[in-house]
């Protein structure tokens, strides 16, 4: 097990850029930018080294992976130019994947997370998810109810229809199940962890619960 890269410059760099959310203060405070990138880039690389030997990642480092900083302003009322966030998708292909992978994002405040699923579904990874799920929920179920996956997930999350999908009856036994819009798990993350020594191995464990969950996902559609 590797040294825990020192996350303590993205936060505090994050923290100043909420309460000065300009082109004027991140171009003063540039350097310190480029050091809390830098940070944020080493740890995910070392988490690709770890998880690498548990997942075939297809040879992605950070710089596939980590998000921009910059907000796409073009559709949105707040026209905030950063994002007040640090992210990462890692998969193989990494934030351009084609898979469904892990997404971690370290925010200030506690609010960081790591999620995945099916957070913006098309309509056939939907309609493929409800399908498998119809013809039987066992498998799932297994998987979502696992005591290392609710240690570090809980319940199922994600936006439901309000009534029933199309063509399922609403006396369906797993009619709860069939009702999910979006089928996503998130793990909610202290600042107290995001610093600490144990973080890195955290990461890892968090993935590793998520994985069967993933698996199955991306097995619905090919």
């Amino acid at each position: 097990m590797m040294n825990n890269v020192d996350l303590k410059p993205v936060l505090e760099f994050l923290s100043g850029l909420k309460g000065h959310n300009d082109r004027a203060w991140f171009e003063k405070n540039r350097s310190y930018y480029e050091i809390a990138k830098g940070n944020f880039e080493a740890f995910v690389d070392q988490l690709i080294g770890e998880y690498g030997e548990i997942e075939d990642l297809g040879g992605i480092t950070a710089k596939d992976c980590v998000m921009r900083i910059y907000r796409d302003v073009r559709f949105s009322k707040d026209k905030s130019p950063y994002k007040t966030n640090m992210s990462a998708t890692i998969a193989p292909g990494g934030k351009k994947s084609s898979t469904l992978g892990y997404y971690l994002h370290v925010q200030p405040q506690n609010e960081s997370i790591i999620a995945g699923g099916l957070y913006m579904p098309t309509s056939e990874q939907l309609t493929g998810f409800r399908a498998s799920i119809d013809r039987n929920a066992a498998p799932f179920k297994a998987i979502i109810n696992d005591k290392e996956f609710k240690k570090y997930f809980g319940v199922l999350g994600g936006e439901k229809v309000k009534t029933v999908p199309q063509g399922y009856a609403r006396e369906h036994p797993e009619i709860e199940l069939l009702r999910f819009k979006q089928v996503v798990v998130v793990h909610h993350i202290s600042d107290e962890m995001v610093l600490s020594p144990k973080f890195n191995s955290h990461v890892i464990k968090a993935f590793t619960a998520m994985k069967p969950f993933l698996d199955y996902l991306n097995a619905l559609v090919k």
